[in-house]
């Protein structure tokens, strides 16, 4: 009669070498990506910011040109809070009733725009690139900038004028 051993099912050398090599690097791997999959997401998983207004004048003090502000918003970040908030600057002007206030911040290269600097009359003009603005904000056509200045929020009290949180505008 033959004896049938029974085989305990048993693991290769090599089957148990790839298998320890591939748990290990994807553990590691784990490691490296997650810290980048968070910060991918990060802001999705925000709540929203409470921006409050922040007063910046007398609404009588701007005219149809465009007049650089200067105030300070109370922000935090990460888990330092600025004593007296976080220095901020707008361009505002007022044509009629209407007021527009940009924020000054390049959408090209994220560098500050000055109003009528680099010889460029009536246009906002960003030094890094050569950008340039016209006076609403738009971005011109075959300069370095894809997509208008941000807007700020704005309303009127008692006749004072009041700033609100950043307002992105569509691109090019």
């Amino acid at each position: 009669m033959s004896e049938k051993k029974e085989q305990k099912p048993s693991i290769s050398r090599r089957r148990f070498l790839t298998y320890s090599i591939a748990s290990t690097a994807g553990f590691l791997a784990s490691g490296v990506l997650y810290p980048m999959v968070r910060f991918a997401i990060d802001p999705l998983l925000q709540k929203g910011s409470d921006t409050k207004f922040v007063d910046v004048g007398p609404a009588d003090e701007f005219g149809p040109q465009p007049k650089s502000v200067e105030f300070h918003i109370q922000r935090k970040d990460g888990w330092y809070k600025k004593p007296g908030g976080e220095k901020a600057t707008a361009w505002v002007m007022k044509t009629g009733s209407d007021i527009l206030a940009l924020s000054p911040i390049c959408k090209h290269l994220g560098c500050t725009v000055k109003w009528e600097g680099g010889g460029h009359k009536d246009h906002y003009y960003c030094p890094c690139h050569g950008g340039l603005y016209t006076k609403d904000g738009t971005n011109v056509p075959g300069t370095p900038p894809n997509a208008p200045l941000d807007m700020y929020e704005t309303k009127v009290e008692n006749g004072r004028l009041m700033l609100g949180a950043v307002k992105p505008r569509g691109g090019a």
